[in-house]
């Protein structure tokens, strides 16, 4: 029988959504929020990111993330500049000001991994990790059902050139 507490996205997301509140209000005092964590540390990783880049890496939806990154460019933790290679792609990096931000707030996120696992071995965390992956991948199979699903469900629309013409 199927129940909700024992499903497994259930149980995933109970793990996520925990962990992410006690991150945010552990880096409250810094400033700065999840969001904004998780975009200094994936620009941390890889510089010269696109928008697009990086919303598929923090997983937030580019209209979102792009006010975002202008809330961190006012707080003077991004920079927008345009790529000399492509003058039409637009490349944000930190600011030394966000690079020392993200590198002070890293120790924090290392520490938070360390109690969410410290009951597994080291080997059992690596496969859970390669588990995880696997699944965010698996999941895209998903996909094609999803678009088969909308383009089925749309409602029909009746033409509007066959009505009459309103009087006035």
């Amino acid at each position: 029988m199927y129940r909700l507490s024992n499903s497994f996205p259930y149980l995933l997301n109970r793990v996520g959504v925990r962990m992410g509140e006690l991150f945010s209000r552990r880096i409250a005092p810094f400033g700065v929020s999840l969001p904004m964590y998780r975009v200094m540390a994936a620009l941390w990783e890889k510089g010269d990111q696109r928008l697009s880049d990086l919303a598929s890496v923090t997983t937030t939806e580019i209209s979102t993330l792009s006010r975002l990154i202008g809330e961190m460019k006012r707080k003077g933790l991004v920079t927008r500049s345009r790529l000399e290679d492509n003058g039409r792609t637009v490349a944000i990096n930190l600011t030394s000001k966000g690079r020392a931000l993200v590198e002070e707030l890293m120790p924090i996120a290392v520490h938070f991994a360390e109690v969410a696992v410290e009951n597994y071995r080291e080997d059992e965390v690596a496969r859970l990790k390669t588990i995880f992956r696997e699944i965010y991948e698996t999941l895209g199979s998903i996909e094609p059902e999803i678009e088969a699903a909308k383009a089925s469900a749309k409602p029909k629309r009746k033409s509007l050139s066959k009505r009459p013409p309103r009087r006035s």
